[in-house]
């Protein structure tokens, strides 16, 4: 029995033993570690997310600016924990906000390739904004009744607010949600994520949103048992974002909408257009104008599918594709600039005489100036200002002939080509914008390719004989067969008719009007061909400079500066006598004298597209300006007067040549951009 006892005293002293060795390490070795974690089951570390920079014009007018908005968000994770999923809570708040419940609950789904509009694209563990822009009393009817709302909340946000409305809408871009490839791809941005930060979609935003952004603060609050915040314990606050100032100037961004807009109106059958106004000088955008356009607000609380499939469908004219650098079309006989500087680069001479007869045989086709008139002999000078079509049609053949025609044997010099792409054509011109397009140079090598990727689709088409179509249209099936029977064979040749389409931009040539703008300042100033920029400058909110953002010069034009001038000088002639005569009969041309070149380009199946290339004011360039109306018809009737309309709004003229208010106060681009000081105010 004493042995029993011994034995369970020396028991128990050891458990005392070891209780206070390891009361010793929790609470003197480890007692730090133990705190913290105390801390952190009483505390929520919060990234607050910043202000997102302002976009501001060349005159320091608000583009893009912050407004402040209630939004009402919904916790998918905690309403999944619900019996019922969180229907009832969804009911309840759909009662209160006005909204469909069955709207909000596939507004918080998860997007993918197989969900539609609305859903969400944002992180999976943050609340979903399902309505914005509520008013306090919806927000008061949520908040003051929380135990019928778990998992809601209404917070006060900032949304982005376009005080020109649709205005450069494509230019500037929109926000959406940061999406979970975002947060895996940008490490950055992982790290600062706040859970309901958005991202720059499209435009400036999307271009300059790591400097938009800004650095989100931190803040850590005490909360209780069940996650309710009782106050906040340390807060670190965030880093607004930078303002980014642009060389947009507002009021002539609304003279070219406008202008584009009352175009499309004048043309039956337009389905679209767009405006260019570049600083001739530098190739700084001062307006990039497409129609048709929309309101930006749709993005705000989340877009439909039917909305969103709206802005991209042809029915709407696709007005979320910005025409002016995604569209692509032939240029029609404002490409004949370029035609011309490649006829001097193949020893063509600058003060010879070219016959301008009403037809011209290219091989055994007949190619016909426009329609069929004959003008005699003139200079090359003549052939711009009347726009003769025979004279390139023979330049280009001659040199398709010198190339070894359908043979050619060795390396082809293919000069009409080569000339273009050094105009800056067939690329995209760099500008500060996502997903511009190249256009299209269709040269030897392009035919070959083209060839390779629809020689089996085209034989295939041969073979069928277009069977469906010849049901209704027998002879346009047929057309199509003798067509597809050719290209199956023989699409990899570059035809003699290719090469005179080529030299007076129709067949597969395609411009973006943003490519025919750059070009024309390149001609018509130093000849330095530059990637054009909407971005000017980044500064702080208080105003003080982080970067002026350069236009860089990307090459040379390929012939010297008395050929420039020689095209300058016709084309100078082209408003006042040439084919635009009409469009600005009135126009004050003593004031400011006009240059520039119509186009009209026939596109199958469609109206002609209407063009007009232009630079003012003719001795000194300080403007270029293109206008574009797809199936406007004759570039005199669509295009040229909407490029009045813009320049009369540039330099305060009336219909009648009366003064107007200027657009441009200066008459001229604005040579640096604003300085903003600390109380807001704005010097030059």
């Amino acid at each position: 029995m004493r042995r029993r006892l011994v034995a369970l005293q020396l028991l128990m002293v050891s458990l005392l033993v070891l209780l206070i060795a390891r009361l010793w390490q929790v609470q003197v070795v480890d007692g730090a570690k133990y705190a913290a974690a105390a801390t952190e089951t009483r505390t929520r570390e919060v990234v607050v997310p910043a202000v997102r920079g302002r976009i501001l014009d060349s005159a320091g007018r608000p583009l893009v600016r912050n407004r402040t908005t209630l939004v009402i968000s919904v916790d998918r994770t905690e309403l999944g924990r619900m019996e019922d999923g969180g229907r009832a809570v969804l009911e309840r708040l759909g009662a209160v906000l006005g909204r469909d419940p069955e709207e909000l609950r596939l507004r918080m789904r998860p997007c993918d390739a197989k969900v539609s509009r609305p859903c969400w694209a944002g992180s999976p563990h943050q609340p979903i904004p399902v309505d914005a822009d509520v008013s306090t009393a919806q927000a008061l009817q949520i908040m003051e009744r929380r135990e019928l709302f778990p998992g809601v909340s209404a917070e006060t946000q900032a949304v982005r607010d376009h005080p020109g409305g649709s205005a450069a809408v494509q230019a500037l871009g929109y926000l959406q949600p940061v999406t979970k490839e975002e947060l895996e791809r940008r490490e950055g941005l992982k790290a600062e994520f706040s859970g309901v930060d958005m991202a720059g979609r499209d435009g400036l935003e999307e271009v300059y949103d790591d400097e938009l952004r800004g650095t989100p603060g931190r803040r850590r609050v005490q909360v209780d048992r069940l996650g309710r915040v009782l106050g906040v314990e340390h807060e670190t606050p965030g880093k607004p974002g930078l303002t980014l100032i642009t060389s947009l100037d507002a009021k002539v961004q609304a003279v070219a909408e406008k202008a584009i807009a009352e175009a499309m109106k004048s043309a039956p059958k337009a389905d679209g257009a767009a405006a260019v106004v570049l600083d001739a000088r530098t190739s700084r955008v001062i307006a990039l104008a497409s129609a048709p356009t929309y309101d930006p607000k749709v993005w705000a609380g989340g877009i439909r599918e039917e909305e969103y499939e709206r802005l991209l469908s042809d029915e709407a004219g696709k007005p979320l594709v910005s025409r002016a650098i995604k569209g692509e079309f032939a240029p029609g006989s404002t490409f004949k600039m370029s035609s011309v500087a490649a006829m001097f680069r193949a020893g063509y001479p600058m003060n010879g005489r070219y016959n301008c007869p009403g037809v011209y045989m290219v091989g055994s086709r007949a190619f016909h100036n426009f329609r069929g008139r004959s003008l005699g002999s003139m200079t090359l000078h003549t052939a711009l200002v009347k726009s003769c079509d025979t004279i390139f049609y023979r330049a280009a053949y001659e040199q398709w002939l010198k190339d070894g025609g359908l043979r050619p044997k060795g390396k082809p010099k293919e000069v009409m080509a080569r000339t273009a792409r050094a105009f800056g054509f067939g690329r995209p011109t760099g500008v500060d914008l996502p997903g511009e397009s190249p256009g299209r140079i269709p040269d030897r090598a392009w035919k070959k390719r083209t060839w390779a990727a629809t020689k089996d689709v085209n034989c295939k088409n041969a073979e069928d004989g277009y069977r469906d179509l010849a049901k209704t249209d027998g002879g346009r099936a047929a057309f199509l067969t003798r067509l597809a029977h050719e290209n199956c064979l023989e699409g990899y040749l570059l035809r003699p008719g290719d090469a005179a389409n080529f030299s007076i931009g129709q067949g597969d040539v395609l411009v973006t009007p943003l490519q025919l703008a750059a070009a024309y300042a390149a001609l018509v100033t130093d000849g330095r061909l530059r990637s054009p920029r909407l971005g000017w400058a980044l500064v702080e909110p208080d105003g003080t400079k982080v970067r002026e953002i350069e236009v860089p010069v990307r090459g040379t034009l390929p012939i010297s500066a008395a050929e420039r001038a020689y095209i300058k000088r016709a084309l100078s002639q082209v408003a006042s006598d040439g084919t635009a005569a009409g469009a600005f009969q009135g126009f004050p041309m003593k004031k400011v004298r006009i240059g520039g070149k119509t186009g009209t380009a026939e596109v199958y199946g469609k109206a002609d597209t209407s063009w007009f290339a232009s630079f003012a004011p003719v001795e000194d360039p300080r403007f270029v300006v293109v206008a574009m109306v797809s199936q406007g018809g004759l570039g005199s009737a669509a295009a040229a007067p909407a490029v009045r309309k813009i320049y009369e709004g540039i330099y305060g003229f009336t219909p009648k040549g009366k003064p107007a208010p200027k657009a441009l106060p200066a008459g001229a681009p604005p040579a640096r951009p604003p300085v903003i000081k600390k109380d807001g105010t704005l010097t030059w």
